[in-house]
């Protein structure tokens, strides 16, 4: 760090330029205002800080101090924003493909491994890979570390 700058020259003021003030009358002195009990009107403050917001205006007041806080792993951060049509139509081809079975079709399933267990055949249906859901249930598949994307 370098020395701090000492005040510079002054400028002697220009001798034909003289500043003319203007004269106060003596019988308007401007007296100091008394703000006390019974005294003058208070100035009008601007009080908009301490109005009691809806809630809704708090809430999302909060939401963007939070995130301007946090810093969001991209792997979570991707679900903040909508995906567009085409990437949404893909999804949701997968998710069909992958729909857990109904009722019947387990029912179906479980009758068939009975019939296969009783003639003494080698068990051959298997169980079908299903798109998990609900946020317990994916939360507890990701401790587990059985979660896979």
């Amino acid at each position: 760090m370098g020395k701090a700058a000492k005040g510079g020259k002054k400028l002697p003021s220009a001798p034909l330029a003289e500043k003319k003030k203007a004269k106060k009358n003596p019988l308007f002195e401007k007296a100091p205002r008394n703000f006390r009990l019974g005294g003058d009107i208070q100035p009008k403050r601007d009080l908009t800080r301490f109005v009691k917001w809806p809630k809704y205006v708090r809430l999302q007041r909060m939401k963007r101090v939070m995130l301007m806080r946090l810093k969001v792993p991209p792997a979570i951060n991707q679900f903040n924003a909508a995906i567009d049509k085409n990437q949404a139509g893909k999804v949701l081809a997968l998710c069909k493909k992958c729909m857990p079975e109904t009722r019947a079709a387990k029912k179906a399933r479980l009758m068939e491994m009975a019939q296969q267990k009783k003639d003494g055949q080698e068990v051959k249906t298997k169980k079908p890979q299903t798109v998990k859901y609900g946020l317990n249930h994916v939360t507890t598949l990701i401790e587990n570390k059985q979660a896979k994307l």
